[in-house]
């Protein structure tokens, strides 16, 4: 596969309308509990980036039909589906490959996966996962591979012991398959989560607790097919506010979920940065006051993430960009994931002061004029983040490994390049 350059020119006002594409993180899962069922599936609003082309691809070789139908409207049918040892390579280009973990034990009795890939922000445990199914009746093996058995699925009263989300995903998609009933304590609730459970109940499963962390599940009730629409990309609105702030542009974000922005509204107020709501669109204004707001007393603000409601850790990324160009300092506590600040020597380079702590922990002092320059994207948040600093940096920037930004944003360069921003895709040809 060849490599993925952008050529950025920054620097340029954008302006116009943008519409978020359907949920990463909702799609994943959607699409892997679509094997649950021997009953046709279509799935609408699929983000066509690199993450659900692997998945599908693993789809795949496990016998289940996989049909894109127009752009992003997705069909499956796992008419029969087999779970015998499944593509090491494609496992380890994707975290979400252990989301298949909880459908095919529940079709087959037994599954064999590799270890899961995904970015490289830090230790990502998968204990939960384990934990969870083997609360549900499974046994596994460790080793180069994971398998995992279960003639029978058991409901279970099962308290996570963090609240994961993809453990949470598996334990709902096994849930729903276990005879009886389950009860998931101190599960995650996302967005993304949630959206995952109403297409469990669209199936014919019995979910409660949609939004909470605790959540009772009627297992065992037969699923049948399904027609689901995936909702909007918090993340990405979240990306898209950060783009009008950095680049002082008006920007309309439409369909944008606005019930799921609390916190990260809330969020980037702190910085300065306010956003109007019109029904359910989301418009940033030009004009901001872009004044980093001190706690009472005066005192050295923090913005911190934390598992939802709070501050999602995938936008912490684009807020730290976006604090270099507002007046203050203020400490940026990424709690999540100890490898995920590590980007920030890219934008010092660039002409960010920044100050990195610690693995957890970043103080930005802005507002700084940010130069253009030649930069790596190193997982998919950061890289959105090094797009963000070049659009708003003085000259041209090269965003070298570019395909991780795509792996999670669809379209981007023509989607942005509608708003005015000047980006070229650049494939370089494999060594």
């Amino acid at each position: 596969m060849s490599a993925v350059q952008y050529i950025v020119e920054g620097g340029h006002t954008l302006h116009g309308t943008i519409r978020p594409a359907g949920n990463k993180n909702a799609a994943l899962p959607i699409v892997a509990a679509a094997l649950l069922t021997d009953q046709p599936v279509q799935l609408l609003n699929v983000p066509r980036i690199r993450d659900v082309e692997v998945l599908v691809e693993l789809m795949r070789t496990t016998g289940a039909s996989c049909e894109w139908v127009g752009q992003n409207e997705l069909h499956v049918h796992a008419r029969e589906v087999r779970a015998e040892q499944l593509d090491t390579a494609l496992c380890a280009r994707i975290r979400a490959s252990i989301l298949l973990a909880a459908p095919l034990l529940a079709r087959c009795g037994t599954v064999t996966l590799a270890p899961p890939g995904g970015d490289v922000i830090g230790r990502r445990r998968l204990d939960t996962h384990f934990h969870v199914l083997q609360a549900l009746g499974a046994t596994y093996e460790l080793g180069d591979r994971f398998r995992f058995d279960a003639r029978t699925l058991q409901g279970a009263d099962v308290f996570l012991d963090e609240p994961s989300v993809t453990a949470t995903e598996n334990a709902l998609m096994a849930a729903v398959a276990a005879q009886g009933r389950t009860i998931l304590r101190n599960a995650a609730s996302e967005p993304h989560v949630q959206d995952l459970a109403h297409f469990l109940n669209a199936m014919g499963a019995h979910i409660e607790g949609i939004g909470s962390n605790v959540y009772t599940i009627e297992g065992g009730r037969p699923l049948g097919g399904a027609r689901h629409t995936i909702g909007p990309d918090h993340i990405e609105v979240g990306s898209f506010i950060g783009l009008a702030a950095v680049t002082r542009s008006t920007l309309r974000i439409e369909q944008a979920g606005v019930a799921h922005l609390r916190s990260t509204l809330m969020g980037f107020e702190r910085l300065g940065i306010r956003c109007q709501i019109d029904g359910d669109d989301l418009i940033v204004p030009a004009e901001q006051e872009r004044r980093i707001q001190s706690d009472l007393g005066g005192h050295v603000p923090k913005l911190e993430d934390q598992p939802w409601p709070a501050f999602p850790a995938d936008v912490m990324s684009i807020a730290i960009v976006t604090a270099t160009q507002c007046d203050g300092m203020i400490l940026m506590h990424e709690k999540m994931f100890e490898s995920r600040l590590y980007f920030t020597d890219k934008l010092v380079g660039m002409g960010a002061r920044i100050v990195l702590c610690d693995p957890h922990r970043a103080i930005v002092s802005g507002p700084t004029r940010l130069r253009g320059g030649t930069v790596e994207s190193p997982d998919i948040r950061a890289g959105m983040a090094m797009l963000l600093a070049a659009l708003c940096a003085e000259g041209t920037s090269t965003i070298n490994n570019a395909r991780q930004i795509e792996r999670g944003y669809e379209r981007l360069e023509q989607r942005l390049g509608a708003l005015g921003a000047r980006i070229r895709r650049v494939e370089l040809s494999a060594l």
